[in-house]
């Protein structure tokens, strides 16, 4: 057995019925020139018999005192790998419908914690592939990673194995926090572990007492004040997507002199503004994000969770968009300012700490009153290149993650080749009519062209 690490455990104790953990992802693929009626059956098909996994998918979690992965004796194939049809008509609505249900549902401990559903009957003869993962088994860029590892840049290829199938990647030393064996090994390992973080863990206790001193660049937890997305949740979720051309947003950056992350947060807080403003709910003081920061090797195969976070002003209060994107590139540009001074164990230290009260203010529900921030918004860098599944093309990809008690709002994005896909994952009764958050997306990405005279 392989015991978790403290952040991978974390999500497992943090799970409830209301609360599922896993993290998803939507791929909508067209059907190569020429193939079969029987293509989508045939790709099924082929899965399940791919019936011998290897790690981590062949191993789920055990509880002995912490938690531990531990092989699946009982392994079905049937189990994880599905096969479904959209209702008619088949349109895009509809696809988004089947996986807001499919993303609700918990998983099955006893089990494997990962699911594939291969969805026909796509009204454009498209088909789509939802994949559900555990976040204890991968953060958003391993994820990410796995996905693009399991297609090929060939559009000729053919008899492509699963990504479960696959032979695991050759573990590197990645300085990951993970006990050796032996009682004194152990001793010398926690001694050093507790010297590395103590910086970071530190620096998190800190921006836990410290104010921003009326410095709206300077984002510290719990300045953000409560909104409509800061209540506990329910079980239900509510999906919505939309990709945006990459063209669009790096001009934007380059006109305002930031970064395409500083335009994607721009976009998203011009859209959060709008919504909480045709609800009635924009508060005075500005919303406050907190954006996952990946400290993953880029080489890295090791899966798990290698994240650290930093916090941004969204100056939703700002009226005019340009004015508010370059708020959003002086907090952002703080934010990493101070996470560069740190290591890569230092950073995953800050976050763990600056971030543990939220386990006592979300159970006391003080999230209503005081939230540690309002919404997560991350980011995740996907394929440059066009990618395959057998021949047939990757058109589209989505992001799908995790809605928690006080955060009932999270949105997450992904590149692939030219475009920028936003993935607004909610509960569907704390945030009503959530699809208008794409028309207002939209609507934010041309108010920004405009404001830097790109209009």
């Amino acid at each position: 057995m392989k015991m978790l690490s403290p952040t991978d455990a974390l999500f497992l104790m943090a799970e409830h019925r209301r609360q599922p953990m896993h993290i998803a992802g939507l791929q909508i693929f067209a059907l190569p020139d020429g193939a079969p009626k029987t293509f989508i059956r045939d790709l099924v098909k082929d899965m399940r018999r791919h019936s011998e996994p290897s790690p981590p998918y062949n191993q789920r979690p055990v509880f002995r005192g912490t938690w531990f992965w531990r092989d699946d004796d009982h392994f079905e194939i049937d189990h994880h790998v599905r096969h479904l049809s959209l209702p008619a008509p088949g349109r895009i609505r509809e696809l988004l419908e089947m996986v807001s249900r499919l993303h609700s549902a918990l998983m099955d401990r006893s089990r494997p914690l990962w699911e594939v559903s291969v969805i026909e009957g796509l009204a454009d003869g498209r088909f789509a592939i939802y994949t559900k993962v555990h976040h204890s088994v991968f953060d958003g860029v391993s994820a990410t990673l796995e996905v693009v590892r399991s297609l090929s840049e060939d559009p000729n290829q053919r008899a492509m194995p699963p990504v479960w199938a696959r032979v695991p990647s050759r573990r590197k030393r990645s300085g990951a926090l993970v006990p050796p064996v032996g009682p004194v090994n152990a001793l010398i390992h926690s001694m050093e572990t507790n010297f590395r973080i103590v910086p970071g863990a530190v620096r998190g206790a800190l921006d836990l007492l410290r104010r921003s001193r009326g410095k709206p660049a300077d984002a510290t937890p719990y300045q953000a004040p409560p909104t409509m997305f800061n209540v506990p949740i329910s079980s239900s979720r509510r999906f919505a997507a939309q990709s945006y051309s990459l063209a669009r947003i790096k001009a934007v950056a380059k006109a305002a002199g930031g970064t395409i992350n500083d335009v994607a947060l721009a976009m998203c807080s011009g859209a959060i503004r709008s919504y909480l403003e045709s609800k009635d709910g924009l508060p005075k003081a500005p919303l406050i994000s907190m954006v996952p920061v990946s400290v993953r090797a880029a080489d890295s195969p090791e899966g798990g969770n290698q994240v650290s976070v930093i916090l941004a002003n969204l100056a939703t209060h700002i009226v005019d968009p340009a004015e508010r994107l370059q708020a959003v590139m002086a907090s952002t540009r703080r934010a990493k300012d101070r996470m560069a001074k740190m290591s890569r164990v230092e950073q995953l230290a800050y976050a763990a700490t600056g971030l543990s009260p939220m386990a006592v203010t979300s159970i006391l529900g003080l999230d209503r009153v005081r939230p540690a921030f309002n919404v997560v918004i991350s980011n995740v860098p996907g394929s440059k290149k066009p990618l395959y599944l057998n021949g047939a093309m990757l058109e589209e990809t989505y992001p799908i993650s995790i809605p928690i008690d006080g955060q009932a709002l999270n949105i997450t994005l992904t590149s692939y080749c030219d475009s920028v896909a936003f993935g607004y994952t909610a509960c569907r009764r704390s945030v009503p009519n959530m699809q208008r958050l794409l028309d207002f997306t939209e609507q934010a990405l041309s108010e920004l062209e405009a404001a830097v005279g790109l209009a």
